[in-house]
């Protein structure tokens, strides 16, 4: 039977390691950023680790994220509470999740990588409300 938090720790280090080539830093960057080790990060990255809200406050630092949304991927801060008081009545804000993928599959500046992990996590983060 598959690990439930798996493929939460997936989407988690999916995210993390878009967040940090998005700000355009190596690996051995972040792990300086942070003082945390370089195979550390790496493991947290391919979801082997579930971080510790330290370590995930570390990282959103580094990355220039909110704490928040990094405590959401980790499953540490419920989705609902991030999203209230976000636009329409069921905390969408009215937004159509098809027209937010193809936003993401349109945007040039994203390798497929990043795309693909973009919509991992904000598809995760839609199952999760």
């Amino acid at each position: 039977m598959p690990d439930p938090w798996d493929a939460q720790r997936q989407a988690l280090g999916a995210f993390i390691r878009t967040q940090r080539k998005l700000a355009n830093l190596s690996l051995r960057q972040l792990a300086e950023m942070t003082s945390l080790s370089n195979p550390y990060l790496s493991q947290v990255e391919r979801g082997l680790h579930q971080p510790s809200v330290r370590v995930l406050r570390l990282i959103s630092d580094a990355l220039n994220v909110s704490a928040e949304t990094l405590l959401t991927q980790a499953g540490l801060l419920d989705a609902d509470r991030t999203s209230a008081g976000r636009g329409g009545a069921d905390g969408t804000g009215g937004a159509d999740p098809a027209a937010a993928e193809n936003a993401i599959r349109a945007d040039q500046r994203l390798t497929d990588e990043q795309k693909s992990a973009l919509i991992t996590v904000y598809r995760s983060m839609l199952r999760s409300e």
